[in-house]
């Protein structure tokens, strides 16, 4: 089923436990971002209130004592787009409670899809399916899933992830 913004968005006030998100691409095309991107881009600093709706919604998650996390994805070299998440979404994000954990696969050779994907209460799963150009085509909410294999890409993701603090200590 496809979702749109709103009925995605739903699925994070209607999970009781956890939402979690293995992000893969090394770019994404967002056009909200454009204006920080390029910011970033011209090494100006951050606005004050960036990501600040999702900061918000991820502290009120964490409040109602549900758990936001995700692992990020990365091979070297770094996209221009991913050094911009590592300097100003993902540092942001990680304040507001979500626990991102960073996996470099530059050098392994892990059985991962190569696709997003978010899994609620580790049962919901919602595939996020993008252009080449990082572009977002759709939101297809499973029908039915067997999550199991969702929650073994989870659980391979997060067994050789590292929290952002230790990855920027080894680059």
């Amino acid at each position: 089923m496809l979702l749109d913004r709103e009925a995605f968005r739903q699925r994070f006030n209607d999970c009781q436990r956890s939402a979690w998100r293995f992000e893969c691409q090394q770019n994404y095309a967002i056009p909200r971002e454009d204006d920080d991107f390029s910011r970033w881009r011209a090494g100006q600093p951050m606005p004050d209130g960036h990501n600040a709706a999702w900061h918000d919604r991820v502290q009120g998650y964490v409040a109602e004592g549900k758990t936001v996390g995700r692992v990020r994805v990365l091979h070297r070299p770094l996209t221009e787009y991913l050094r911009f998440q590592l300097d100003w979404a993902i540092p942001g994000n990680i304040a507001a409670g979500e626990d991102i954990r960073i996996l470099d696969v530059t050098n392994l050779d892990l059985d991962l899809p190569a696709h997003d994907f978010w899994i609620f209460d580790d049962s919901l799963v919602v595939d996020l399916n993008f252009n080449p150009d990082g572009t977002l085509i759709n939101r297809d909410q499973r029908e039915n899933p067997d999550p199991t294999q969702y929650l073994k890409w989870r659980d391979t993701a997060l067994a050789h992830a590292v929290p952002l603090s230790e990855w920027n200590a080894r680059t």
